[in-house]
């Protein structure tokens, strides 16, 4: 897990997968990246890359864990402009939900994705 910073709420997220192998493809995909596999226990989670002191969060298949549409919105952050990922989404198996959306000045843009398990993810980014 990754360290926290201490001005930092968040500290880590997982986003529930039906389908494991799936639902690691769908985001090595949309953002052309890795993912760290690993066994928690019964589960089976992939680590999103991160440099210390930063947090992350994973993908995780196992006992309780259901994709949902509905409910808690993780946001991912993404270093380019929202349109390059969310151009990958639909061959990944997802959908957009909400397109690239800007904030007020200086906050950038979010967008809503739906992923390949079901599960609503925000975006964000400044460009």
């Amino acid at each position: 897990m990754a360290a926290r910073h201490p001005d930092n709420v968040a500290v880590w997220f997982e986003i529930p997968a039906a389908n494991f192998e799936r639902a690691v493809g769908f985001y090595e995909k949309v953002f052309d990246t890795r993912l760290i596999k690993d066994k928690f226990g019964p589960a089976d989670l992939a680590v999103f890359p991160y440099e210390q002191p930063a947090m992350s969060g994973c993908v995780i298949k196992g006992e309780g864990y259901v994709p949902a549409r509905d409910g808690a919105v993780v946001y991912l952050g993404s270093r380019v402009d929202l349109d390059v990922p969310l151009g990958k989404v639909v061959a990944a198996g997802g959908r957009v939900a909400t397109p690239k959306t800007a904030l007020p000045e200086g906050m950038g843009y979010f967008a809503h994705f739906v992923d390949s398990e079901g599960n609503r993810v925000g975006l964000h980014s400044m460009e």
